[in-house]
């Protein structure tokens, strides 16, 4: 099959951006979905600055290298999120401690991510919205459906002006299903785009990991939303309930193998990729398959040559006959 595999880089920001870009060509990808953050990519300086942005492609095309799709996945999550110590993480360090002004940067640098992504010649961002009501989840104290329907509201209207710039610069924005997100699940992302009156703006960055250990079908998920897919992570996820492990974790950190459930890299989990290729070829995905590395038991220089290879296995191209034409009598 022909659709190229990519690796997200916000797991490799540590990195420098030459350096990664180098790796990744050794590992056997096609290009980076490029992350926003470490010095991979400033989106301010892509915006402003095509010579900036040229500088980026220049040391991709010197690895062999190309991008589809650019990552905004922390400054995303601080426009919609209620903020606790947390966030402090994701935005600039003198903001931290203050709500008000950590949601103003990341409105602001929201806005540069189309103009910086049609500069590097690119459709479509990948990233989080926040969301206001997350920590309501689970309705003890209770949540009511009014507090349910104004965190969709908020998200509308801090959102509405965001996507207002993609629109002028003719770039879409895929929200990775998570949880954390105002839509983490099937029917979340169905209300989702609903409230937004289904804008084509708006799509989904398909990522099974997240879904699989809810315990929502990925293809299924694929399949029903198959008209607002706009960019494709493979990633992969196993649940290893044993009896005294939970489903949420038990605040035990990613890669204790005691939790109930650990990402994996490809091919180690319980994610049916082969359903997943089969519903994008159904639906006819082009774009790119973009590795999200991620399994704290695995070195993951390793992983992520494991998981190229395993997309590329994995990645069958649909039949263009029916398989009993020959059968048929000349």
């Amino acid at each position: 099959m022909s659709r190229p595999v990519t690796l997200f880089t916000g797991q490799w920001a540590d990195m420098p951006f030459e350096t990664i870009c180098a790796k990744a060509k050794s590992f056997g990808y096609d290009g980076l979905e490029i992350a926003c953050w470490g010095d991979h990519l400033d989106l301010k300086k892509a915006a402003a600055d095509p010579a900036y942005a040229k500088g980026r492609l220049d040391i991709l095309a010197k690895n062999g290298l190309k991008t589809w799709a650019i990552g905004t996945h922390l400054v995303g999550q601080c426009v919609g999120d209620r903020w606790d110590p947390r966030l402090d993480g994701f935005a600039p360090a003198e903001l931290a401690g203050n709500p008000g002004k950590i949601r103003e940067w990341a409105v602001e640098y929201m806005k540069y991510a189309p103009l910086a992504a049609k500069n590097l010649g690119v459709k479509v961002v990948t990233g989080f919205l926040g969301s206001p009501i997350w920590a309501f989840w689970y309705s003890f104290p209770q949540t009511t459906d009014q507090m349910v329907d104004e965190g969709f509201k908020e998200i509308v209207k801090l959102w509405t002006p965001i996507f207002d710039e993609f629109d002028k610069y003719g770039v879409k924005f895929a929200l990775e299903v998570h949880p954390t997100e105002i839509a983490f699940d099937y029917y979340t992302a169905q209300r989702l785009l609903e409230e937004f009156k289904r804008r084509p703006t708006l799509g989904f960055n398909f990522d099974p990991s997240h879904l699989i250990w809810q315990g929502v079908t990925p293809h299924v998920f694929l399949r029903d939303f198959a008209k607002n897919i706009y960019h494709v992570h493979m990633k992969d996820a196993a649940v290893t309930l044993d009896g005294k492990a939970g489903i949420l974790g038990s605040h035990l950190t990613f890669g204790d193998t005691r939790r109930g459930w650990n990402f994996r890299s490809l091919g180690h989990g319980n994610v049916n990729f082969e359903d997943i290729i089969r519903e994008l070829n159904a639906m006819d995905y082009q774009g790119p398959l973009s590795v999200e590395w991620e399994d704290s038991g695995m070195e993951r220089e390793f992983g992520a040559k494991e998981a190229c290879d395993f997309v590329r296995k994995v990645d069958f191209a649909p039949s263009n006959v029916a398989f009993d034409d020959a059968l048929k009598s000349s």
